[in-house]
């Protein structure tokens, strides 16, 4: 695995998608351990909470979102992807910033603060690299200004979420980023899933999907905006969601289990910006901070497994099925949503108990995608193309 000729090395989703299973798998345990005071808070110049945050969008998340843009960019323009020591590289990068996040706090400011921006910085140089310099034969190229637009904003989200007095506004930046490349993400595969199982096409009319992206990309501003005309924004662009969402077929794609699990990720969507928009429910509001963690467990919880599965056996050479082991694996996380939002509503005296099943439920579900993946990941494809 130490050569860049390594098969782990061919294509970026290899090594991004193993990191995030062991990521996922390790990071909200130790999150659990640490809110309950049994692992001590990593020593910071921020709050656990912060560091909670950042693990999860940046360490996980962005192991996702970049593994997922290096493998489909190079598709989108037509050219071979990033691979070999390039990958190493981010890779490593990557590994640093886990180290800083954990460690960091005794390191030399410099140092840190290396750590904590290598990897972000040149991933985004380098997908940004590849959009503009192959604009010319992007087959998304109208579309993808979108992420011309978010990807140097994520550095700028990561920056103001380690700052204590710009925490919320970092987080609520970070979050929307990640909306605006769901949605991208949604619009390209669901037309394609559908089409492929069910034979029916989705309503695409690029006006209202335009108008969709960009009403997120204005939200990606929220905690900036006057609180009244951010929750405007906010149903508005849940009633654009629901309304397109109709004519997608939303109940025969319920029939498939791994094409449905992607249409709860996107109603997660909407629910979290009703839930940020609308007052909060009874005297006593809502148990714990459910506008967040219906975003992180439902868009990224439900949609991530099935995307990795997908992409995991599709880009190995292997045929895309969804056997009982990977089934297995999105109903765990379905039910890690159910512990995780829905249980502490009617029990909230148990609410620590809620965190821990959930964080089992996240361990268990990618410990069986590390264990059955990651040696895939690290094959040469079955079907005898190189890459």
């Amino acid at each position: 695995m130490l050569s860049p000729a390594h098969p782990l090395w061919l294509a970026g989703f290899r090594p991004f998608f193993a990191l995030a299973c062991l990521a996922g798998m390790s990071l909200p345990v130790v999150w659990i351990l640490i809110f309950q005071g049994v692992l001590p808070a990593p020593a910071q110049h921020f709050s656990p909470v912060q560091w909670h945050a950042h693990e999860m969008f940046f360490g996980f998340g962005w192991a996702v979102l970049g593994g997922f843009l290096l493998t489909a960019s190079k598709n989108w323009v037509g050219v071979r992807g990033y691979h070999g020591g390039t990958l190493m590289f981010l890779a490593a990068a990557w590994i640093f910033e886990r180290a800083g996040m954990s460690l960091g706090g005794a390191w030399p400011r410099p140092l840190f603060l290396l750590s904590n921006n290598l990897f972000l910085a040149s991933i985004v140089i380098l997908l940004l690299a590849t959009l503009i310099r192959h604009r010319s034969t992007d087959s998304y190229r109208r579309d993808n200004v979108f992420f011309l637009i978010i990807l140097p904003l994520f550095w700028i989200a990561k920056t103001l979420l380690l700052q204590p007095e710009h925490f919320n506004t970092g987080w609520s930046m970070t979050l929307g980023l990640f909306r605006v490349a769901f949605l991208v993400m949604f619009e390209r595969t669901l037309t394609q899933f559908m089409r492929a199982a069910f034979a029916v096409d989705i309503l695409r009319k690029p006006a209202l999907d335009t108008a969709i992206k960009a009403l997120a990309a204005v939200l990606v501003f929220a905690a900036l905006l006057p609180a009244g005309l951010a929750h405007g924004l906010e149903l508005l662009l849940a009633a654009l969601l629901l309304g397109r969402l109709a004519f997608w077929h939303p109940l025969k794609a319920c029939t498939r289990l791994d094409i449905g699990i992607m249409y709860l990720g996107y109603l997660a969507i909407v629910a979290q910006l009703l839930i940020d928009a609308l007052p909060p429910p009874g005297a006593t509001g809502w148990v714990g901070t459910v506008a967040a963690h219906v975003f992180t467990f439902g868009a990224m919880g439900l949609v991530i497994p099935a995307m990795i599965i997908r992409i995991a056996n599709g880009h190995t050479g292997r045929k895309v099925i969804f056997g009982g082991f990977d089934k297995a694996v999105l109903w765990i996380m379905i039910a890690a949503l159910v512990l995780r939002l829905v249980g502490p509503q009617f029990m909230p005296a148990a609410y620590l108990r809620w965190l821990d099943l959930a964080a089992a439920c996240w361990f268990a579900a990618f410990a069986l995608l590390a264990w059955r993946l990651i040696p895939q990941l690290a094959q040469a494809r079955i079907d005898g193309r190189e890459h």
